[in-house]
């Protein structure tokens, strides 16, 4: 079995970061659900994917180098993982137990300290807790986790072989 080259899979996991981004302005703006706290931050783990992949892509380091890529990306697979593992947790648990729903992003970076932000962030919302939107029965923080792991786990795999 041929597999493709280190850029090309790099440039792949790129393209794929660019469409999940895109699918997102989609659902934001055409089916017009808003995102809550955590579902920015989900989109901020996309994008850092969608950058060390560029970046890798563009580079293909050989060497040394190659550990790099694969670090910044374990490093942003596992804040992406924790921030839509927390949000599918919270459409998980019942109902009687999920927070009020909370002030928006713009609103608490403007009146609060980061630290405060990131704790509230994180504590989730009411809003966090809804499910908008489903597909095969999984909500979209559910595939944002599928697709930060498989992405992830994938380009790692990639930047560390050895073969080019």
């Amino acid at each position: 079995m041929n597999i493709p080259a280190k850029k090309i899979l790099n440039l792949a996991g790129f393209v794929i970061c660019v469409g999940l981004m895109s699918y997102a302005l989609f659902a934001q703006y055409q089916l017009v659900l808003e995102p809550c706290p955590l579902c920015i931050l989900q989109r901020l783990a996309i994008i850092g994917l969608g950058v060390v992949f560029l970046v890798a892509g563009l580079h293909n380091p050989p060497g040394a180098g190659r550990y790099v890529y694969s670090l910044l990306l374990a490093g942003v697979t596992a804040f992406g993982s924790i921030v839509a593992g927390r949000h599918v947790w919270l459409q998980l648990i019942p109902a009687d137990q999920v927070p009020a729903c909370g002030p928006g992003l713009d609103y608490m970076w403007e009146n609060f300290p980061l630290a405060d932000v990131i704790n509230m962030v994180f504590k989730g919302s009411g809003e966090c807790a809804t499910i908008d939107w489903q597909f095969l029965g999984l909500s979209m923080p559910a595939w944002v986790l599928v697709a930060v792991l498989g992405l992830g786990g994938i380009g790692i795999w990639n930047n560390l072989r050895r073969s080019s």
